[in-house]
């Protein structure tokens, strides 16, 4: 990459926007460096691969055998890129997926593993050539925890013991048949998901029924002797069901140690979507307003978790969220591909101001999803493969995972579109394992650039992302018309001023 200087990038931005859109919006940051709050857990920057479309088939997996250059079959451009992002949990196989799914279909020989309709997401075949060795060495390769989502759907909870005990077992008849797999030691499952989204497509439960059988499911979930145990997650509610929190934590909180919850950006609803590319300022102002309801849907969940739980020992797991759109024109149906733009950074960038906000209780987030599938890091075209803006915001907040997180306030003017009123400017304050401080600033105005004046003196310098326009995309011919560029902030009598165009993230050290 090529960083351009942040004098450029404005300078590009104002030359798109008429003068008189040009006069800033002035606003000011002040941290509170005197109360920092619990740590950011780098979980919370957890990815989401599902048997779905080209996330796992040509996304991560492409076979020893293919022309794409790979290692025992994971691509290498893929692996190393998400090297990169040093990703610290990867949530699997579903989702939907996981609900069907028997672990037994995916081990031993590949030429003995039987072919299955995926029913959920295409109707395609699932030749189960990625199965339980493929997952949990492709976590050891990057260096993540292993987060395994369990059938409580459709199979009996022995079987939710017997996939537990052949990954962690050191002997046994299970034990021997993994090593005769070709693993000889035990792996380690960091998280195990007792079933999936039980209100939907999991089975369509009641949440009386859903508490109920998660009591008696991760009952089975066991390992051995002197091995951690996994913390087990409940299957939890869907965007603001506070009521389906309420029956869980009420009959089942002292047999979990953590709750799902899923939430789908939309800027219109699930029969029409919209578009990923091609919209107007509306469905950006629209888009950006509902992916800042994270911070009311984790208020109204916390607030019915701390009744139960005043200790907060149950930690809230936002394991599936992200840009839910139309997916493109011409690609397979059920595989939820869509491209991915300047918009999804600014959903990605909020969303992550958002959880820090909440460290005392969420502790783990997955993006759905990993690549070619929904708010993807990474998308491919078989051979090709190009970086998405969304990846380029989780590398630019890597200095987040395991850092303390600094009360932050924000005076701002409002971004304003129709009867949309939201603040133009947000920002997260932390002091990372480095010692640093960070400070990730957005501007959520298409139109104007912000100034921005902290509490905060030194130096800060880091990387700014933005474009011309607010779908902004990279293409496999044009796989870098936008990236991260260099950025500096300026000192105004004494304090730290940030210049920051308009539809920007900026994420930088202060020294």
């Amino acid at each position: 990459m090529k960083p351009f200087k942040h004098l450029l990038a404005a300078a590009a931005i104002s030359a798109a926007v008429p003068a008189a859109a040009q006069s800033p919006l002035e606003a000011s940051v002040t941290v509170d460096l005197e109360h920092p709050g619990p740590k950011i857990e780098p979980a919370v920057y957890g990815q989401f691969a599902e048997h779905l479309g080209r996330g796992i088939y040509e996304g991560l997996w492409v076979g020893e055998n293919s022309s794409i250059p790979n290692t025992n079959g994971y691509r290498n451009d893929v692996l190393d890129a998400l090297k990169r992002l040093d990703v610290p949990v990867i949530r699997w196989p579903g989702g939907c997926f996981a609900d069907e799914y028997d672990w037994k279909d995916g081990i031993g020989p590949v030429s003995q593993r039987p072919k299955r309709i995926n029913t959920h997401w295409g109707g395609v075949i699932e030749d189960n050539t990625f199965g339980t060795h493929e997952f949990m060495n492709y976590t050891e390769m990057l260096g993540a925890d292993a987060y395994v989502a369990g059938n409580m759907g459709s199979l009996p909870p022995i079987e939710t013991a017997r996939w537990v005990e052949y990954m962690t077992a050191k002997q046994g008849s299970l034990a021997e048949q993994r090593a005769a797999n070709g693993r000889a030691q035990p792996w380690t499952i960091r998280y195990f998901g007792v079933g999936n989204e039980s209100w939907g497509c999991g089975g369509n439960m009641l949440a009386e029924y859903s508490a109920d059988l998660h009591r008696r499911y991760q009952t089975f979930v066991k390992v051995p002797e002197g091995t951690t145990a996994p913390i087990k997650v409940a299957t939890g509610a869907s965007d603001f069901q506070y009521d389906f929190t309420e029956t869980l934590m009420r009959k089942a909180a002292r047999h979990m140690d953590a709750i799902s919850v899923h939430y789908y950006t939309l800027p219109g609803d699930w029969t029409v979507k919209g578009p990923a590319t091609g919209f107007g300022e509306k469905d950006w102002a629209v888009t950006l307003h509902k992916a800042r309801r994270m911070d009311e849907l984790i208020r109204g969940h916390k607030a019915v978790m701390d009744k139960y739980d005043p200790q907060k020992r149950v930690g809230l797991y936002v394991d599936e969220w992200g840009t839910w759109y139309d997916q493109e024109k011409g690609s397979s149906p059920g595989f939820l591909y869509q491209q991915n733009s300047l918009r999804d950074a600014h959903v990605a960038a909020l969303t992550f101001n958002i959880f820090h906000r909440h460290t005392d209780r969420v502790k783990l987030a997955a993006i759905a999803q990993m690549i070619n599938v929904l708010q993807a890091m990474i998308l491919t075209d078989k051979e090709k493969m190009l970086l998405t803006p969304t990846y380029h915001v989780f590398d630019m907040y890597r200095p987040f995972q395991g850092a303390t997180p600094y009360p932050a306030s924000v005076a701002s003017p409002a971004y304003t579109n129709g009867d949309i009123a939201q603040q133009a400017v947000d920002v997260s304050a932390a002091r990372g394992s480095d010692g640093k401080l960070y400070l990730a600033l957005v501007n959520v105005d298409p139109n104007r650039p912000a100034r921005v004046t902290t509490s905060l003196s030194g130096r800060a310098t880091g990387r700014i992302l933005t474009g011309p326009a607010i779908d902004t995309h990279n293409t496999f011919d044009r796989p870098n018309t936008i990236q991260p560029a260099a950025y500096s902030a300026r000192s105004s009598g004494g304090k730290l001023v940030f210049d920051l165009p308009a539809k920007s993230i900026v994420v930088v050290a202060v020294e």
